[in-house]
């Protein structure tokens, strides 16, 4: 697991729960001490190197727990355990774009996304109490929400009808989802170039999709021409429809 592609991915799969760095570091350094052990080799060097890594990372999980979304996310109800490093990474990426949190919905999933699962509204708060939810009416788990179940991903998304715009995170356990909790946010309207760059780069990857979309008519993607846009756009336009704004 440790030296795959994705290592916490992998990692989460074969071991049924979500993981981070310090956790898989701990694990990763508990199987090579036992190993060491069983070789009678002297480990307390390694102990204390290991000790000095696993700390460092560990502290670098709580700095993410203290991100505005993250403890947002926290706040709504949900457990740390049930939100993978990946979402708290992403959660913290999107944390300059957003001006306010205003409400917020847990939803909890029934069944498996993967087969037709249902979903029913668990806790609100904020703007949400005013909100009717459309699984009072229809529980079957689709949309975005059933997006966000499969693909074990944060997604931004703004309401066709309404035009709301919402953050939407999976919870997660042992391999599959569990619940979404939705945050109804306020964007900021526009964002300095870089720190545009910033979010989309560490937001679904999607700067280097705007990348590779816009050079296929471009020589470069321009970094420049990020000012301006509306964040909202930035984050829940097609790619594709995005690029267009780099065109010669």
């Amino acid at each position: 697991d440790a030296t795959s592609t994705r290592p916490l991915e992998a990692y989460q799969a074969s071991n049924g729960k979500i993981a981070s760095p310090g956790e898989l570091v701990e694990d990763v350094t508990a199987a090579l001490t036992r190993a060491i052990d069983e070789l009678t080799r002297p480990i307390d060097a390694i102990k204390h190197q290991a000790k000095t890594v696993t700390v460092g990372i560990s502290r670098t999980d709580e700095g993410l727990l203290g991100n505005r979304l993250v403890r947002e996310v926290l706040t709504a109800g949900t457990g740390r355990e049930r939100l993978a490093y990946r979402v708290l990474k992403e959660l913290v990426a999107l944390d300059p774009a957003v001006e306010a949190v205003v409400g917020f919905t847990r939803y909890a999933i029934d069944g498996d996304p993967e087969l037709g699962a249902t979903v029913h509204v668990i806790d609100r708060g904020g703007v949400s109490r005013e909100i009717p939810s459309r699984v009072d009416r229809v529980p079957e788990l689709r949309g975005t929400k059933r997006r966000v179940a499969l693909d074990h991903e944060v997604l931004v998304a703004r309401g066709r009808s309404d035009g709301r715009t919402v953050i939407l995170v999976p919870e997660m356990k042992g391999g599959q989802a569990t619940g979404v909790t939705l945050l109804h946010v306020r964007f900021v309207p526009t964002l300095p170039a870089m720190v545009a760059r910033s979010v989309l780069e560490g937001y679904r990857d999607r700067y280097q999709l705007l990348a590779d979309w816009v050079t296929e008519t471009e020589v470069t993607l321009r970094d420049d021409l990020l000012d301006g846009i509306p964040t909202v756009d930035l984050l829940t336009l097609p790619v594709s429809e995005l690029a267009d704004r780099w065109r010669s």
